[in-house]
């Protein structure tokens, strides 16, 4: 962290056997949840005042995960970035730290980049080698119930997760349309909504393996055969191991509701007793 910069930070630490937030600091304009959960785990809930971005705002947030917590972290809903008007961006600055045998599951709604919005993010977490980690990255092409598509003047987001210090993921996304064809096959094509999913653990870990046998089960089958367009499908999913300790998903389908089979799936492997015990959007979707 920016010892410059002021930061909202977060902290989770094992009180009488449950998980619970022992530090919390928002800095506007990002607001603070803290619902109670139906499980030992600790659900926070992120939220801004308006319901969103607007040129120039910073959101920085350090989140640290003492040995053994489970933590939520999810948002209120969707992030509106609203359009800007001089250029400014709206930025958000993510850093995570995970302490041994701590589960951290990132659930947010997606982001929507509404006409003319800058957006950027970065998301760095530090793992231990018996931690968890499920991240869930997930965008919208605009405002679609009024047809807005590709309509942002620009997006960049980096993610980048360490266990013990090693870098195992480093994902780089950028996307500015008015010099790119969104609607080009070698783009996005006929899809609005695009969600990513990163699963960092051990492979001996009984938890990584609950949610990798979850992840295989989302691959598509094979081609139909030469005529196959995956464009005419409503959801597409691609699921690929990259390393012994790291799974993702990346799925882009023509809805929300298209993706909310794949949600449910997710969301109830981390039900299991193993996990969370619970689901912890059960009362949103």
């Amino acid at each position: 962290m920016n010892a410059s910069t002021e930061w909202s930070t977060l902290e989770v630490a094992q009180v009488r056997g449950r998980s619970r937030l022992i530090a919390c600091k928002s800095i506007q304009p990002l607001k603070v949840f803290n619902p109670a959960a139906a499980s030992p785990a600790s659900h926070v809930v992120l939220s801004s005042y308006g319901g969103g971005m607007v040129a120039g705002d910073a959101i920085r947030l350090h989140i640290a995960a003492q040995p053994h917590t489970q933590l939520v972290v999810s948002t209120q809903a969707s992030t509106k970035i609203f359009r800007s008007i001089d250029g400014a961006v709206a930025e958000q600055h993510t850093t995570g730290d995970l302490d041994e045998g701590a589960l951290a599951v990132v659930f947010p709604d997606p982001v929507v980049l509404q006409a003319e919005s800058r957006y950027r993010q970065v998301q760095e977490w530090n793992l231990q080698p018996t931690s968890v980690l499920l991240l869930v990255d997930w965008f919208h092409s605009g405002r679609m119930d009024q047809g807005e598509r590709f309509a942002f003047t620009s997006l960049h987001s980096e993610l980048r997760v360490r266990v013990g210090g090693r870098l195992v993921v480093l994902d780089k996304f950028a996307f500015t349309p008015g010099e790119n064809i969104a609607t080009s096959p070698a783009n996005f094509a006929g899809y609005q909504t695009f969600f990513s999913l990163f699963l960092v653990g051990s492979p001996e870990d009984a938890r990584f393996q609950i949610l990798t046998a979850m992840l295989a089960r989302q691959k598509m089958p094979g081609s139909l055969g030469p005529h196959f367009n995956i464009n005419s499908q409503e959801c597409v999913v691609s699921v690929t191991q990259a390393r012994d300790n790291v799974w993702v998903l990346r799925a882009a389908a023509h809805s929300r509701m298209a993706l909310q089979p794949l949600c449910e799936q997710i969301l109830a492997a981390l039900a299991s007793e193993e996990l969370l015990g619970y689901n912890p959007l059960a009362r949103k979707y």
